[in-house]
């Protein structure tokens, strides 16, 4: 699902009707996004091979038992919504989330798949494909797509493509689609906050500011001296400001590289 929604945003980027909300709006419950999912389980089951679902992002939160309340039931949810489509599978980004998926998928999936659930009901269009949700861009958004880039990346550089951030498991696709919604929003004439603000390179680039200065105080000035911040941060600026769209953003991360 991550990378199907970078894919989204990079190939009709320039579009001018085509701009999606906030990644948080962007859900499976979304029309173009359920599209999809149901158009890739017929796609499947018609050649006999297996439906994958997408991947669960949540990982558990041990100190709020609230918070993890709430991130098991949005994973549940969306593990039934795949097991009663028709996917024969599914993927969770955390080894404790594997029961959770098991369990509703046990609910509705008694053999070892579904590939029988032809779906000859699914009749999906281009336009069906292409329906952008409705949605709004905010600061807290904005500030988000920055902050995950911004630690995204610094971990990147020192080994790591896979980050819990947030409570959520990010890697390059979940990263690919922050970056790629800033870099689009700056350009897009409709990349305008739900305050009105227009979204430009003088906003992202004091925000980034104020998000390194959030993590400086989150993790403690030795520390963030320590580690690659502002390797990071050149980064994300040279990819937000190239008026050429990078393609993938581990790319030009390479030359930063020791």
């Amino acid at each position: 699902r991550w990378d199907y929604i970078f894919s989204a945003i990079k190939k009709f980027r320039n579009v001018p009707g085509f701009i999606l909300p906030d990644r948080a709006q962007v859900t499976m419950t979304t029309h173009f996004m359920r599209s999809y999912s149901l158009l890739a389980i017929k796609t499947c089951h018609r050649r006999n091979i297996h439906a994958i679902g997408g991947m669960a992002a949540q990982i558990p939160i041990k100190n709020d038992p609230k918070a993890n309340e709430d991130a098991m039931a949005r994973v549940q949810a969306d593990k039934l919504r795949e097991a009663t489509d028709g996917h024969d599978g599914t993927w969770v980004a955390h080894p404790g989330l594997v029961a959770v998926a098991m369990e509703e998928f046990d609910k509705v999936m008694k053999g070892p798949n579904q590939i029988d659930k032809k779906r000859e009901d699914v009749h999906v269009t281009a336009e069906d494909l292409l329906a952008v949700p409705e949605g709004t861009i905010t600061e807290a958004g904005l500030r988000t797509n920055i902050s995950v880039s911004l630690q995204y990346m610094e971990s990147w550089f020192r080994g790591s493509g896979c980050v819990p951030i947030n409570n959520l498991m990010e890697d390059a696709a979940t990263v690919e689609i922050s970056r790629s919604q800033i870099w689009q929003w700056i350009r897009h004439p409709k990349g305008i906050l739900a305050d009105g603000r227009k979204v430009t390179v003088e906003l992202f680039r004091q925000l980034e500011a104020e998000e390194l200065e959030k993590i400086k105080k989150a993790i403690g000035e030795q520390q963030y001296a320590s580690r690659p911040f502002d390797k990071a941060a050149r980064l994300l600026d040279e990819i937000i400001t190239s008026e050429q769209f990078v393609e993938f953003l581990t790319l030009p991360a390479y030359k930063y590289l020791d």
